[in-house]
Order: structure tokens, then C-alpha cells, then sequence
């Protein structure tokens, strides 16, 4: 079993011993070149932070229309709930199962656990759980796809822009900043942690 000095290949089990990184390096595996290490010059108390506004932002995306739309007077909205709903509608209700999972509750889940585990970090101790939460972290990576929703969003909008009036709102530039900081503080290593405490 390592210690806290050393790190093992979560591909190859091949066992190394940890280095402190330089800013933009990362450490690969020497046998199957998985990632080893990244460097994170993020504090505790901003990585806190960042969760806590990432947690604002997923409110504003979740509940401000993401794009109104207008055609000779009539106006209409929607918000992201609202496209999930539409989807679970129609004849592919599976797919609004997994939109609802991959763009509303894998990213709520993350950013809670993060501000559980983060919080205890910051008063020197693991929080209760600690282990169940970082693999809750781990599993739910895959799942949060903030990104592909802002792709599509923006792909609307542009598609839309030629037929109808269109007014990105504020729940589409809460979606793209909120992307960009779960992408930072959750969408990468958070194997760190480990060591933080």
C-alpha cells in the first residue's frame, strides 16, 4: 500500500513517488502514460470559493431563461428545466432522463460534495464520509456535460439568429461561466484532496 509520499497508477497499479509540479506540468505514467499528477495552485479557501460562486451560478443557469425568442410579437423563454421537460414530452423520454442527469444533477451534486468535503478542509480535517464523497466526485465527472449543453445552446441561438429574434439571457452566460469553473475546480483532478487534509 503507498504512503501520502507516493502514488499509484490508477490504470497500471505502477507505484511512484509524488513531485512537486511546476505550474502547467503533469505527471505521466512512465508504463501506460495515464495522469498521474497535475499541478493545482489552487488554495483550500479558493477552491471554497469558487465552488460557492460555481453553486450561484448553477441557480441563475437553472432558473433564468437561457434564451428568449420573439416572432411578430409573440415572445417566448426557456430555461433548462423547461428543455427537459420539453424533451420528456415526446417520444425520447430516456434522453430527457439523461439531459436532466448530465446537465441539472451530476453538476449540483458535485459542486455540494465539493463545498461538504472543502469546508471540512478548510477547518484542518476530513469531513464525515470523506472517502464515499470523493468517489461520489470521481463517478460523477464523467457525467457533468455543462459544456455540451452550452455547445448546443450557443448552436441555437446561432441557428435561430437568422429566422427569429433572439436574446441570449442570463441563464446562458451563468451556464457558460459556470462551465468554465466546474471544469476548474471539479472537471479536473480532485485527487488532491486526498492530501489536503
Amino acid at each position: 500500500m503507498a504512503n501520502q509520499q507516493q502514488i499509484i497508477c490508477e490504470h497500471c497499479d505502477c507505484v511512484y513517488e509524488k513531485v512537486t509540479l511546476a505550474k502547467h506540468q503533469t505527471a505521466l505514467c512512465v508504463r501506460c502514460a495515464g495522469v498521474l499528477q497535475r499541478y493545482n495552485g489552487l488554495t483550500v479557501q479558493q477552491r471554497l470559493a469558487l465552488t460557492v460562486t460555481a453553486a450561484v451560478l448553477w441557480t441563475f443557469a437553472n432558473f433564468y431563461p437561457v434564451m428568449s425568442i420573439s416572432l411578430q410579437g409573440l415572445k417566448n423563454s426557456a430555461t433548462l428545466w423547461d428543455s427537459v421537460v420539453a424533451l420528456s414530452l415526446g417520444p425520447i423520454t430516456f434522453i430527457a432522463l439523461v439531459a436532466a442527469i448530465s446537465i441539472i444533477i451530476a453538476p449540483v451534486f458535485q459542486l455540494l460534495l465539493l463545498i461538504w468535503v472543502l469546508s471540512f478542509a478548510l477547518a484542518g480535517r476530513r469531513s464525515p464520509a470523506f472517502k464515499l464523497c470523493m468517489r461520489w466526485l470521481e463517478a460523477l465527472r464523467p457525467w457533468s456535460m455543462l459544456e455540451v449543453c452550452l455547445l448546443g445552446a450557443m448552436v441555437a441561438v446561432f441557428k435561430l439568429a437568422g429566422m427569429l429574434d433572439v436574446i441570449p439571457g442570463t441563464g446562458l452566460f451563468a451556464l457558460a461561466a459556470l462551465s468554465l469553473l466546474l471544469i476548474r475546480i471539479a472537471g479536473r483532478d480532485v485527487r488532491d484532496l486526498w492530501d489536503t487534509v
